[in-house]
């Protein structure tokens, strides 16, 4: 009796190595050489400088400054995280709902803030919130207040500036799933005397759930390595955990230090998108 062969991934049928991996094998070795390799120095940075220990996590764990980082973070990114969702829940609803032109014209406004650069929004952002900017002066044209508000250089600004950048990433996991939805299930729950509401909350909306859920997880994801957005609209006053690695490594010179932030904010982000693949799927959850 022969020993049947089985398919792998480097191998085919006949136990030969699969030709079409020669074609991956350049992208693999850039990836080894310029991914790889620097994210275990990082790794290995954070555990060896500036002493071989686990000292710079014991830090991050103890001292009120960095903890004080990682709570700015984590409150920023759920609150832009929530205004995302609920801003691009309704946005992706209008697109599921509409057909033609009108589907298009608005999958193209939700993508046109993807093809600006970030520094360009958050200086634009900048200049739309500040003391003498055009906001406050409508504001106070209208009536609406006696003198300017404080929309920038403090968390408001950088929430503001975060939820403009991710609308998009929370808008399109949302869309696929809703665009998927089999509407016979929303036709057949009317012709059993449900009204609308009914039918969206009993019906609609929990089909959605697993888009939302990606989405919210994408949204989080992308907030916590925000970088320019809170260094621009926060002014300094509102420092982020990236901001925070910047400093370590680029002013205070501390590589361990830095590192050590740098390898809990790739855990982090890591756990997030594992718990979105058991869940709902990396193939649904970016549509």
């Amino acid at each position: 009796m022969t020993k049947a062969r089985f398919e792998t991934p480097l191998r085919n049928a006949r136990g030969r190595l699969d030709p079409y991996w020669w074609l991956v094998a350049p992208l693999l070795a850039v990836t080894v050489g310029l991914f790889l390799l620097p994210l275990f120095n990082i790794l290995l940075l954070s555990v060896t400088d500036p002493a071989p220990g686990l000292g710079n996590y014991q830090r991050l764990a103890t001292s009120a400054a960095p903890l004080r980082v990682f709570a700015t973070t984590l409150k920023l990114c759920a609150i832009t995280t929530l205004v995302s969702i609920l801003l691009g829940y309704g946005v992706a609803y209008a697109m599921a709902h509409v057909e033609g032109l009108h589907q298009r014209l608005l999958l193209v406004a939700v993508l046109i803030p993807l093809w600006i650069s970030v520094l360009v929004r958050a200086f634009s952002w900048l200049v739309l919130l500040r003391d003498q900017g055009p906001v406050n002066d409508w504001l106070i044209a209208a009536g609406l207040t006696d003198a300017p508000l404080k929309l920038v250089r403090n968390e408001l600004g950088v929430i503001i500036g975060m939820v403009h950048y991710l609308i998009p990433y929370a808008v399109l996991p949302i869309f696929a799933v809703m665009r998927g939805i089999d509407q016979r299930l929303l036709f057949a729950s009317r012709s059993l005397g449900a009204g609308a509401t009914t039918t969206f909350f009993r019906v609609y909306l929990p089909l959605t759930l697993p888009g939302v859920f990606a989405a919210t997880v994408i949204v989080f994801v992308f907030g916590l390595g925000f970088y320019v957005t809170p260094a621009i609209l926060g002014g300094g006053r509102v420092v982020m955990l990236a901001e925070s690695v910047s400093v370590a490594i680029l002013q205070t010179v501390r590589w361990g230090y830095g590192a050590a932030q740098s390898v809990v904010l790739l855990v982090l982000t890591l756990v997030l998108i594992g718990i979105m693949g058991k869940t709902v799927g990396l193939k649904k959850g970016f549509g």
